[in-house]
């Protein structure tokens, strides 16, 4: 009988995603739902789909706003987001509708996104993308002592714009591995941070005028939205970089590219964008931002390896079981 109550639970997973959370809910008994393209699925489609739904399994690239919890109808109580963040879906909303919204830091995700972000740095500092490309175009004619120099990363200053797990994932790394000094800024102190490094605790102000490398790991909020823009660009060192991982809109792109093209900054690494999968610019500045050699672009993959999606997707699935059997969720969305 428990058996046949489960089933009657309908689940829609909005694309593809890795086996351990699908496994997990139809072991569970549930009727689980996924769209088959390997694409964003399109509004037309998500709003027939979600129809009669108890949960659904969201993508950050899906826009779940009250148009999708009225298309769902009263039987949906969960949005189960497959992403850290959660700025596609308005929790406003769910909250009037009743629905739980949930996120996936799963300790996995944590701990690759930094490691992107390390791997970023690193290749920025030493030059790493130029280097491959001339060595491959024939361009290396031989060793010279001044060919691609870059700098080093260890004695330097590392500012980090928000410290939740990813933040402080990158700093213990390269507090212990490399002996770098880190100013963080954040809305309030992250004291467990300080204990496991040397971490001071700065304004925005004082964070960008004294880091070599600036590491932005905060959410997307009203208050975030191009945190960093022109005004900031002018308080970095002309030999700084920037590197963000987070949400492409925390950055003014338009005035990224300026400080760039002016030679205010030395250069910045993006796994986001303003408008992805293209860039929300203006024609001239996306080409400059795609061939410029100051500035590596990977396709918002920070957090893709096997072991942190499986955990998502997993963790997913666990918030969605939780809810359906009338217990608090895992990871609430706040």
């Amino acid at each position: 009988m428990l058996k046949n109550t489960f089933s009657m639970y309908k689940i829609f997973i909005t694309r593809h995603i890795p086996d351990a959370g699908p496994k997990a809910l139809k072991e569970k008994g549930y009727q689980v739902d996924i769209y088959q393209k390997d694409d964003v699925i399109a509004r037309k489609e998500l709003l027939k789909r979600v129809k009669g739904c108890d949960a659904l399994l969201s993508l950050l690239t899906d826009k779940i706003d009250e148009e999708v919890l009225k298309a769902a109808g009263p039987k949906l109580k969960i949005i189960a987001n497959y992403a850290v963040g959660f700025d596609n879906v308005d929790l406003a909303a769910a909250k009037k509708y009743g629905v739980t919204v949930t996120n996936t830091p799963a300790p996995e995700v944590s701990e690759t996104v930094a490691e992107h972000a390390m791997a970023l740095l690193f290749a920025l500092a030493h030059r790493i993308v130029e280097s491959d490309h001339l060595t491959r175009q024939g361009k290396y004619h031989g060793w010279n002592p001044n060919l691609l120099l870059g700098t080093d990363v260890t004695g330097k200053t590392l500012g980090v714009i928000g410290t939740g797990r990813i933040g402080m994932n990158l700093v213990r790394r390269l507090n212990e591995g490399f002996g770098i000094r880190t100013l963080y800024s954040d809305v309030k102190r992250n004291k467990e941070l300080e204990k496991i490094s040397n971490a001071k605790f700065v304004t925005l102000n004082e964070l960008l005028m004294r880091s070599d490398f600036v590491s932005i790991h905060a959410p997307l909020l009203p208050s975030t939205h191009h945190l960093i823009s022109t005004k900031q660009f002018r308080l970095m060192k002309k030999t700084a970089y920037l590197i963000n991982t987070s949400r492409g809109s925390i950055v003014d792109s338009h005035a990224l590219v300026q400080a760039l093209k002016t030679k205010r900054i030395a250069g910045a690494a993006l796994d986001v964008f303003e408008g992805e999968p293209a860039f929300a610019l203006r024609r001239q500045d996306s080409t400059y931002l795609q061939h410029a050699w100051s500035v590596i672009l990977t396709p918002h993959t920070a957090s893709a390896t096997i072991e942190a999606r499986q955990a998502m997707s997993k963790l997913a699935a666990d918030n969605i079981i939780a809810v359906l059997s009338g217990k608090p969720p895992l990871t609430p969305a706040k």
